[in-house]
Parts: C-alpha cells; sequence; structure tokens
C-alpha cells in the first residue's frame, strides 16, 4: 500500500511564520482532487484557502480548527490513490545507490522545482498548470540508471509556493534554506524565473559575488509541534479563576492572534518608534453635502463622501509630498526618508477579524468616482478576509473614517511604516459663524497625526488646511468628480 504523503503549511508569503487553521473544507476518509480547497487558515494578512497539491484519500488531519500552526509543519496527510508500482518497487535500487550525505544535501538544492500542481493559494497557480518533474541522478559505476516514472505528485517539502501580489518572492523552501545557510539577503536579489521566481541559480549567482568568507551557518532554532492534546489543555484554563491583582473572578481569557495579533504588534511599533504630533481642526461641510445633494437631484451616481475627501487628500500630498514618505534606518544606524513617485492611499477598515488597512494603489490617478469604486471593493474584500497581502501592505498614507462610529474626533496611531494618518469624524449639526451671522452647519472635525521627524507643524498644518479648505470650497477641486 503506498505511504500516506504529508502536506505541511506552506509558506504564505509576506515574511509569515504561522497561520490559525479556520475551518477543514474535508475530513478523514474523504476522496479529494489536485487543487481541491482543504482548509481555511488565518494569517495576520488575511484568511486564505489552502488547496492540495495532491490527489488521494484524507487519512489524517493535522489540527484542529482555532489552533494556530506553524509553517512548515504538517497540515494534511493524503495516501495516493494510485502511484505506479514500478517506482515503489525501485526504491531499494535508488537507495543502494544513494550519494553520500554530503551530496544528497547538495542534489537537494537542485531539486527544488518539483512539486505538485504547485497551487498553494487559490488563484495564485504555477504557471503552466500541473508540471511534471523527473529525478535524474548520476548512477555509480556499474549501477544500473533507475528513473522513476513521471508523476504530478512529489515531496511537499519541495513545493514551490506563489505569494499574492509578490511575484519576484515567490521561492522554494529549499531556495529559503540554501539562502539562509550561507548567509545571502533574499530580498537583494532578483529572479530570473517565471514571473521573478527566486531560482537555487539565482542564490549561487549571488554566492560566486559575494565574499569569500561566508558567514558561519547557526543551526536553525526548533521549537516543539504543539498537538492538539496540548493546545486544548492551553486554551481550557479555567475561565472562574481568581485574578491574584484585583480579587474579581476571571470570566474569560482570549488568545491575541491572527490579524488581531498584527495590529497590536503594529500598533506597538508605531508607538515605541515614532515621535507623532497631532494636529485638528473643525471644518464646515455644509457646501460638499449640498453639492452631493444636487447630484443626486439630477439623478446621477454619487460617490460616496470619503471618495471626495480621498480625492481631497492625494491633491493635498501632491502640495505637500513629506506626509507621503517613510523612515528607514541603515544598519549603521542612519536614517533616510523615503519619497514615492505616487500615493498609495490606505483606508481603515473595521473587521470581525480586526483593524486593517488595504491601500488604494496610484490613488493621485483616480477620480472621484474611481477612488469610491475602489474603496467599496477593498473594504468589501477586506471585511470578507480576502485581501491580499499587496493590498493591505502597501499604503504611503492612512485616510481613517472613524466618523461611522458616532465620534467626533482622535488622536489615531500612525500605520507603521506610514508617516502620517487623517481622521475624519461624524458630521453633526453645529452653531456656526457665516458672514458675520450664527447659522447651524454641518460640522466634522480632522484630526492629523504626523511623524514629527519627516516635518514640522506647518506642514502639517498647510495639509491640514489644504483639506479642510477643500471640503469647505469642493467644487475647485471637483471638476472630474
Amino acid at each position: 500500500m503506498s505511504e500516506p504523503r504529508v502536506f505541511l503549511l506552506p509558506d504564505l508569503g509576506e515574511g509569515l511564520t504561522e497561520a490559525e487553521l479556520v475551518s477543514w473544507h474535508v475530513a478523514v476518509g474523504d476522496e479529494i482532487a489536485v487543487d481541491q480547497p482543504i482548509a481555511e487558515v488565518e494569517t495576520a494578512k488575511s484568511a486564505v484557502e489552502v488547496p492540495s497539491p495532491y490527489a488521494g484519500i484524507v487519512t489524517e488531519l493535522h489540527g484542529q480548527p482555532g489552533e494556530t500552526l506553524d509553517v512548515g509543519k504538517p497540515l494534511i496527510s493524503v495516501t495516493p490513490l494510485s502511484t505506479g508500482i514500478a517506482a515503489d518497487d525501485a526504491a531499494p535500487a535508488a537507495a543502494s545507490s544513494a550519494p553520500p550525505a554530503a551530496e544528497a544535501a547538495a542534489e537537494t538544492y537542485r531539486e527544488e522545482e518539483k512539486a505538485g500542481s504547485g497551487n498553494v493559494l487559490i488563484g495564485y497557480g504555477t504557471p503552466g498548470g500541473h508540471g511534471v518533474a523527473r529525478r535524474t541522478r548520476a548512477p555509480k559505476a556499474g549501477t544500473a540508471v533507475v528513473e522513476p516514472a513521471q508523476t504530478t505528485e512529489d515531496d511537499l517539502t519541495l513545493l514551490r509556493t506563489r505569494v499574492p501580489g509578490k511575484l519576484g518572492a515567490v521561492i522554494s523552501p529549499l531556495v529559503r534554506r540554501m539562502a539562509r545557510e550561507h548567509g545571502v539577503d533574499l530580498g537583494d536579489i532578483s529572479g530570473s524565473g517565471d514571473s521573478g521566481l527566486i531560482m537555487r541559480r539565482d542564490v549561487e549567482a549571488a554566492l560566486r559575488t559575494a565574499p569569500a568568507e561566508a558567514p558561519e551557518a547557526k543551526p536553525a532554532e526548533t521549537k516543539p509541534l504543539e498537538t492538539p492534546a496540548t493546545a486544548a489543555l492551553r486554551e481550557a484554563r479555567p475561565a472562574n479563576g481568581v485574578d491574584a491583582r484585583t480579587g474579581l473572578a476571571i470570566a474569560a481569557r482570549t488568545p491575541v492572534r491572527g490579524v488581531r495579533k498584527a495590529v497590536a504588534a503594529n500598533m506597538v511599533r508605531s508607538r515605541s518608534e515614532i515621535p507623532e504630533a497631532t494636529v485638528w481642526v473643525d471644518v464646515d461641510a455644509t457646501a460638499l453635502l449640498e453639492l452631493r445633494g444636487g447630484f443626486k437631484a439630477n439623478g446621477t451616481e454619487v460617490p460616496g463622501l470619503l471618495a471626495f475627501i480621498a480625492r481631497f487628500v492625494t491633491a493635498g500630498l501632491k502640495k505637500y509630498p513629506e506626509l507621503n514618505t517613510r523612515i528607514e534606518t541603515g544598519e549603521d544606524g542612519a536614517q533616510e526618508i523615503v519619497s514615492f513617485d505616487g500615493i498609495n492611499l490606505g483606508i481603515a477598515a473595521q473587521t470581525d477579524r480586526g483593524l486593517v488597512v488595504p491601500s488604494v494603489r496610484a490613488a493621485e490617478k483616480l477620480t472621484a468616482r474611481e477612488l469610491d469604486a475602489e474603496i467599496r471593493r477593498l473594504t468589501d474584500v477586506a471585511r470578507q478576509g480576502k485581501a491580499t497581502p499587496t493590498e493591505l501592505g502597501s499604503g504611503t498614507f492612512t485616510l481613517n473614517n472613524y466618523g461611522v462610529f458616532g465620534v467626533d474626533g482622535s488622536a489615531a496611531i500612525i500605520n507603521h511604516p506610514e508617516v502620517a494618518i487623517l481622521g475624519v469624524g461624524r458630521i453633526i449639526d453645529k452653531p456656526w459663524v457665516v458672514n458675520g451671522e450664527l447659522a447651524v452647519r454641518k460640522v466634522t472635525e480632522l484630526t492629523l497625526t504626523f511623524d514629527h521627524r519627516v516635518c514640522d507643524g506647518g506642514t502639517a498644518a498647510g495639509f491640514l488646511r489644504f483639506v479642510a479648505d477643500a471640503i469647505e470650497n469642493p467644487t475647485s477641486l471637483l471638476a472630474d468628480i
């Protein structure tokens, strides 16, 4: 009988090392096909469906819903329906001609392209569909060459993964290991494979140009795999215990993980690294509301208020580009302000999984209507947990509409590594002086939190006043709607 193939949790991209198992789509005993979704997992970025690279019968599920799994740990075991008897019978002969351990390790590096379908995340498959790989080895003298039959399935650890939105970082686990053991920074390598795939030859080329003294490889740190049983014990800590500090009964304990864990880590980093300052201003939004009302009366499809404000923000960032930058610190501690040729406008979105910030790419090129359509699309995919790492991690400035929660203002935390965030409060009726007379107007509060390293208060105030003036006199910037 064929040995089960163990599918390990694949590299889900963006440097993520773990994922929470949300649900299984299959059960033990089910017959599955190649690329069939087998589980939904939630990373610090989004929820994704993981497809199987193998076809066969499910023999074991390595984890329970709610459990956090490390990348590279077993996810599912599948027994192939048929694997070619000749290949199985040939295994002893192949083993007898195996090279020494050192040669075997080098041989392993040369096998990175062998995999199942190569389709790790739904919708991001390997070019060419279900490729077939063949293993070849140089025989010893007097030994017959044994070549296993071609197959569309292979060892999981050789699985090539494709990262949504970041094709240049698509590399096999073995190439990662080769680079790690030789001290090669994969971020500095341009891949020569399909869609920028980093291949073994690219790492070897980097090694040839590196200094002769390669850093000594350190043994990889490992931590014991948490079994479902130990996870259950950890999660099932008594909820009716008494807190030693307050003397109160503990009602519940909720693990911080997934998106919530990532948001918490990012906020802590922002507060600890960024010397932030905040400025705010009350704005008369009556003219903007009247303009939208006039469009609606004419039967015109009108963008949402946030799209109009986003249009004003992109115009303001063109005038005050210091707020559309990033601070980078080099290995020697020297800091640089990195400017961008374009604006990726992040839109803070509250979801069931926590606060996420998908970004509208090249937002400065879009009209208010186009911004409205993209904001709605991104908000929808973010709330479904389907936003890609690129959509969630490429922003250069964030717009936060917390007015939808019925609050007037907030000194928001900057979305690291950006340098500023603009908040918009609720729009309410307030007494306002117009042409020397008291009137009831629609008023909102704008709050800008900024990194004091990139600019001073004058620049921040200038940007904030620019956006406020555009809201109070919207026709000056909305010729293109």
